[in-house]
């Protein structure tokens, strides 16, 4: 059994940058890869990032450039840092990751962007 506890979320001006964190504890496990979702009013939850195994990792066309994801193995935890931040960057934020017999999620945190 794993939990999730995501932070780093907040209000911040357009142009701004945020780092959200996401630490996994829990017995033994191991992570395979980790995600971070999104979900901003009226809309349907959207895929933001990926990170895999080996660290490779993808993102949404919308983010390209502006946010990064990354892991740390021995902290058990995935981050999301976001730059150059844009009021359309607004949402609850959900990271996910995949052990080797299932995926879990953190409660959201939510990241406001003012113009």
């Amino acid at each position: 059994q794993v939990q999730l506890v995501e932070s780093g979320g907040g209000l911040v001006q357009a142009g701004g940058s945020l780092r959200l964190s996401c630490a996994a504890s829990g017995d033994s496990f191991v992570i395979n890869a980790g995600a971070w979702y999104r979900q901003a009013p009226g809309k349907l939850r959207e895929l933001v990032a990926t990170i895999s195994t080996g660290g490779t990792s993808n993102y949404a066309d919308s983010v390209k450039g502006r946010f990064t994801i990354s892991r740390d193995n021995a902290n058990n935890t995935v981050y999301l840092q976001m730059n150059s931040l844009k009021p359309e960057d607004t949402a609850v934020y959900y990271c996910s990751v995949k052990t080797l017999y299932r995926a879990y999620w953190g409660q959201g945190t939510q990241v406001t962007v003012s113009s």
